[in-house]
């Protein structure tokens, strides 16, 4: 059977556990924008994101054969993603600290502006927190992981998971209200 034509995920991941190159550069091209979206979310750096792609599809195909063919890949691939962009922000930042970021935005004074509200405007104010806000943040409320779990994954007590994820949502707050030029008392406290 030839490589070149496959075009089906079972078939794509089999050449890929038997190393076949062209199944794994087949997986690469299909997934690799994706992979790079889950990157972004937690690296404000896109430089910094692509390594954590290419770190992340060297683990993959490196533990292909364990991956459970009842579970989706894109799941199976996006932990793998998530967990090499912790992995790289430990390896830099040994000690946690938090960085004090002084940011300056222009407001925008378009009518309507929160229903033009997009995915890369709400990427942007979360590049504008600091590190581990940002990955605190993006664990707890998209990946839907707990603050034990988060504590583990960062090496950070529980309670400070909390106050990050606490610090991070009250910047948000603040940076939302200066980039639309709204009062963030209206999108509550929570």
């Amino acid at each position: 059977m030839a490589v070149t034509g496959i075009d089906d995920l079972g078939e794509i991941i089999k050449g890929c556990i038997r190393k076949n190159e062209k199944s794994q550069e087949m997986l690469y091209k299909r997934y690799f924008s994706y992979a790079l979206k889950v990157a972004l979310i937690f690296n404000s750096d896109r430089e910094h994101s692509l390594e954590i792609v290419n770190d992340s599809f060297l683990k993959v195909f490196r533990y292909i054969a364990r991956y459970d063919n009842n579970i989706p890949f894109k799941a199976w691939l996006r932990k793998i993603v998530i967990n090499s962009s912790i992995d790289r922000f430990r390896k830099e930042k040994k000690i946690f600290q938090e960085e004090d970021q002084q940011t300056f935005i222009v407001p925008d004074n378009s009518p309507g502006i929160i229903t033009q509200l997009t995915a890369q405007d709400i990427l942007k104010l979360l590049n504008l927190l600091p590190d581990l806000h940002r990955i605190v943040f993006n664990l707890y409320e998209i990946e839907g992981y707990s603050h034990d779990e988060i504590s583990s994954m960062l090496n950070i007590p529980e309670n400070s998971s909390r106050v990050y994820l606490a610090r991070g949502k009250k910047r948000l707050r603040e940076l939302f209200g200066m980039y639309f030029n709204t009062s963030h008392e209206k999108f509550g406290n929570r």
